[in-house]
C-alpha cells in the first residue's frame, strides 16, 4: 500500500509516518521502481503500536525503546515495566504541576471584577507584575515531552 493509503488505516498523518520513518521508528518501505513508497501489513502494525505509544504521551525516546524490546520476545519483561513505572510517575508529576497551574490561574482571574474596563484589569496588572511561578518556569509544557 502507498503511505496515503497507510495513513488513512491508520488515521493518520502522512507527514507523521514519514517524520517516524525518519526517526527510525518505522523500518524504510519498499520503493516501487516510480520511488513510491510500498508499505505491508508489519508497517500497519508498527505505525498503530507507535500511535497507541504516543496517545499515551509516551516519548519518542520511550518508543523506540520498547520496539527495541518487542523485537527480543525471549527476555524478561522487567525492563519494560521499570519504562512504564517512570513514565507514570512522570505523569503523576504532571498532574500536580497541572493542579498547581489551575489555583494559580483561578487566582488571577479572581482578582478581575467583570465590571472593570481593561485599563484597570487586575489580570493583565498581575500578569505584567507578578513573577514567574514554579508552573510557569517549567521546560515543559502540558503536552511536551520529558526527560528522553
Amino acid at each position: 500500500m502507498k503511505i496515503g493509503q497507510l495513513a488513512k488505516r491508520a488515521d493518520c498523518a502522512v507527514e507523521t509516518i514519514r517524520y517516524w520513518e525518519k526517526e527510525g521508528l518505522l523500518p524504510p518501505p519498499y520503493r516501487s521502481s516510480s520511488n513510491y513508497r510500498i508499505y505491508n501489513e508489519s508497517h500497519l502494525r508498527r505505525l498503530l503500536f507507535i500511535r497507541n505509544c504516543r496517545s499515551l504521551d509516551m516519548s519518542l525516546a520511550e518508543v523506540r525503546r520498547l520496539l527495541d524490546l518487542g523485537d527480543q520476545p525471549a527476555e524478561s519483561c522487567n525492563e519494560i515495566n521499570d519504562l512504564v513505572d517512570e513514565h507514570i510517575e512522570h505523569v503523576v508529576k504532571r498532574i500536580r504541576a497541572l493542579q498547581s497551574l489551575e489555583t494559580e490561574l483561578r487566582t488571577l482571574r479572581h482578582r478581575c471584577n467583570n465590571d472593570s474596563d481593561i485599563e484597570h484589569c487586575e489580570i493583565l496588572k498581575g500578569l505584567a507584575e507578578g513573577e514567574p511561578t514554579e508552573s510557569t518556569q517549567s521546560d515543559s509544557h502540558v503536552d511536551g515531552l520529558h526527560g528522553h
